[in-house]
């Protein structure tokens, strides 16, 4: 299914060179704009169905393949996959090649020279491996049914979706017993936000429902429900915010926090809190990293979630900074439970906490996709720790920083993770040490 503007755009021919760094592939039209396209492939000739434009380049999705890649084959989810995972069309092995291909360019951009040959590295599950799904709500005329939705990428209009081929079998099985429930009580699409569906590797699940409306009927969903309200909450949020926020949770069942166990280490967590989305290739980089930590020297474990880096390889002397107060209340009761005394949680954003960037610590930071803060660079290369670790999901901004951090530290090592196949996220390790 395609966008289609108020005003229709045309369709286009053109032949794609290259994928950029959001993923698309890009093709110069014989006007001369560039074209950035989702559902294309480089070397494929495409039509390609314009949906914005600029001055100097359009954006569009493909709607004919005119000259097919050797890379292409079919997407498990032919019509949804643009809005959850654009690679589906992708052969899985040519995955690894385009994300180190990413990696190289952006660090490339800011004059970085990678000191050994990019990598990344993947367990080989290219579906089923994703433990929190997100769905917005359709209504069904036809059926008469309320059903679930993805945003069409880049729009506001939504695609009807049964589920999606990356979610665990545990998280798609209780999806569709809450839209069950919704249904069985003819709860109105309109008056709700979205449904939030957590799983852990054991197979247990917690979910969250988002009403827009204080008069959702709850008692009459949850009587619907029966045994499967335990694991969930019914939480009003505020229409005034597009996103789904917690202004109040209406219900709370029994069993509502997910355990997992990362490097033999248990954790705890929210629904709503930070949680790694694939365990097997995060503790992949877990072992990586952990190569790289000093015993015996303290640890600083900036932008650190609920503490699954700095709980698990971080020694007993660990100072963890996170904003997120839910996160933080979950790592709170990590530490009690693991007895971790010499761990220490620090409610704030790191850029409020540089006192506790000291030149005798190793420094371990994952930062959201903008990167470190520039105070947090300024405090790096003021105290000068002998080494950085720094995990990314964003190998652009890492760059940058790294660019930055190059007065006073040089690249050790690095390494790609295929955190999320058939998507073009990537994440990416640099171990940054003092020169």
């Amino acid at each position: 299914m395609v966008f289609m503007p108020k005003k229709p755009f045309p369709i286009v021919e053109v032949t794609l060179k290259t994928i950029i760094g959001g993923g698309q592939a890009i093709g110069t039209l014989d006007t001369g704009k560039k074209c950035m396209v989702w559902g294309g492939l480089p070397g494929e000739r495409v039509s390609v169905q314009i949906t914005k434009k600029k001055s100097n380049f359009v954006e569009g999705v493909v709607v004919d393949v005119l000259e097919p890649s050797e890379e292409r084959c079919d997407a498990k989810d032919p019509d949804s996959y643009l809005s959850t995972s654009p690679w589906q069309i992708m052969r899985f092995e040519a995955e690894s090649h385009y994300k180190s291909a990413l990696i190289e360019e952006a660090f490339e951009l800011h004059d970085v020279v990678l000191p050994q040959p990019i990598t990344v590295w993947s367990d080989g599950v290219e579906y089923g491996y994703r433990n929190k799904i997100e769905y917005s709500f359709w209504y069904d005329e036809t059926a008469d049914k309320l059903g679930f939705a993805f945003f069409r990428r880049g729009t506001h209009g939504k695609i009807p979706v049964r589920g999606t081929s990356l979610a665990t079998p545990a998280l798609e099985a209780a999806a569709l017993e809450v839209v069950d429930a919704l249904n069985a009580v003819h709860a109105d699409g309109r008056h709700l936000k979205t449904l939030l569906v957590r799983s852990n590797m054991a197979g247990d699940v917690a979910w969250q429902l988002y009403a827009k409306d204080t008069s959702f009927p709850t008692d009459a969903f949850v009587t619907a429900l029966g045994d499967g309200a335990d694991r969930g909450e019914v939480i009003y949020s505020n229409p005034k915010s597009p996103a789904s926020v917690i202004t109040e949770r209406i219900y709370a069942g029994s069993d509502i926090v997910l355990e997992d166990t990362i490097l033999d280490v248990p954790f705890r967590y929210a629904t709503e809190g930070f949680f790694q989305i694939n365990l097997p290739v995060y503790e992949q980089a877990l072992r990586d990293m952990r190569e790289w930590v000093e015993d015996g020297k303290p640890v600083v474990d900036l932008y650190s979630g609920v503490g699954t880096i700095g709980l698990t390889i971080g020694g007993d002397d660990v100072t963890l900074v996170e904003i997120n107060e839910h996160a933080v209340r979950e790592m709170q009761q990590n530490i009690a439970s693991l007895g971790k005394t010499g761990a220490k949680a620090i409610l704030a954003a790191s850029e409020n906490a540089l006192d506790h960037i000291t030149g005798d610590a190793t420094i371990i930071v994952d930062p959201p996709r903008a990167g470190l803060h520039a105070d947090v660079i300024a405090k790096l290369l003021e105290t000068a720790p002998k080494r950085i670790i720094y995990l990314s999901c964003n190998p652009v901004t890492q760059a940058r920083d790294v660019a930055l951090l190059a007065e006073k530290y040089g690249i050790r090592h690095h390494q790609g993770y295929n955190f999320f196949p058939r998507t073009p996220h990537i994440e990416h390790l640099v171990i940054l040490d003092a020169k």
